[in-house]
């Protein structure tokens, strides 16, 4: 069932959208080869709590850890762990979710690992810019279809796969919200957008198929044939002036991005 936000709850998600957002940048910050991702799940964790919010993830349906950290093939939900040590020349996507005020506020990113090469810093770009597509697509009238094929057609034109198993969802008082935020699709079909809904848009693009795995700890989603992948996410209220990125913090809705990757789409 579609949960309706009224505008000053929307105005109260965007306390908890600038919590997660400072997680993200944190955890960016950190995201140097010789760190391990346990070392930065711990300093998000702390963060959050500092500002007094909640790790949104941690124990959520049995995962065990205050962020995703999935690296290079890692699609997404990979887990922190201290004998996962970040390289020159990975791609690690971080997800950062904070509930604060009853509300929560979920984003992700995936930075650079020290210099990392062409071909992987292109499917970083153009994920960035298929997130920024769909979020211009997220206006009253248009229909989940036009966002999802914001993404795919984007991604397809540049060659990269789009994944079908795992998509964005709505977000509200809990995490996962109806309605399912595909990546793909048909414009003009598909759920049409309310003012009052709140989404997390997150395109999933991949180097090659967009076919999916999952590894025995039952949680981390790889690429079937093993070539990177990139994930990006915002959470993004629908309004009647248009979308409002609800994570973002005094620096605004975007992360710096290392490696020369622009701050800003």
């Amino acid at each position: 069932m579609l949960k309706i936000k009224l505008p000053h709850q929307i105005e109260q998600m965007k306390a908890a959208g600038a919590v997660s957002k400072a997680a993200l940048r944190r955890a960016g910050d950190l995201a140097k080869p010789g760190i391990s991702t346990i070392e930065i799940d711990q300093a998000v964790e702390s963060l959050i709590r500092s500002r007094g919010g909640v790790p949104t993830f941690k124990g959520y349906g049995g995962f065990p850890a205050s962020i995703c950290s999935s690296v290079n093939e890692q699609i997404v939900h990979g887990i922190p762990s201290p004998a996962t040590t970040l390289k020159d020349g990975d791609i690690v996507s971080i997800d950062t979710g904070a509930t604060f005020g009853g509300w929560v506020g979920d984003n992700a990113w995936t930075f650079y690992v020290g210099n990392v090469s062409d071909d992987v810093k292109g499917l970083c770009e153009c994920a960035r810019d298929c997130l920024e597509a769909a979020i211009k697509e997220a206006i009253p009238g248009n229909r989940l279809g036009d966002v999802g094929a914001a993404v795919q057609e984007l991604a397809e034109a540049n060659g990269y796969g789009v994944v079908r198993d795992y998509v964005g969802h709505g977000v509200g008082r809990v995490m996962h919200e109806d309605p399912e935020v595909p990546n793909y699709g048909k414009r003009g079909r598909g759920v049409r957008l309310q003012i009052g809904m709140v989404i997390a848009i997150e395109p999933m693009i991949t180097m090659g198929t967009y076919e999916t795995k999952v590894l025995n700890n039952g949680w981390t989603v790889v690429t079937a044939d093993g070539k990177p992948a990139a994930h990006y996410e915002n959470t993004v209220a629908i309004t009647k002036e248009g979308p409002v990125v609800l994570t973002q913090d005094e620096l605004g809705p975007w992360c710096p991005m290392q490696g020369g990757e622009k701050a800003e789409p």
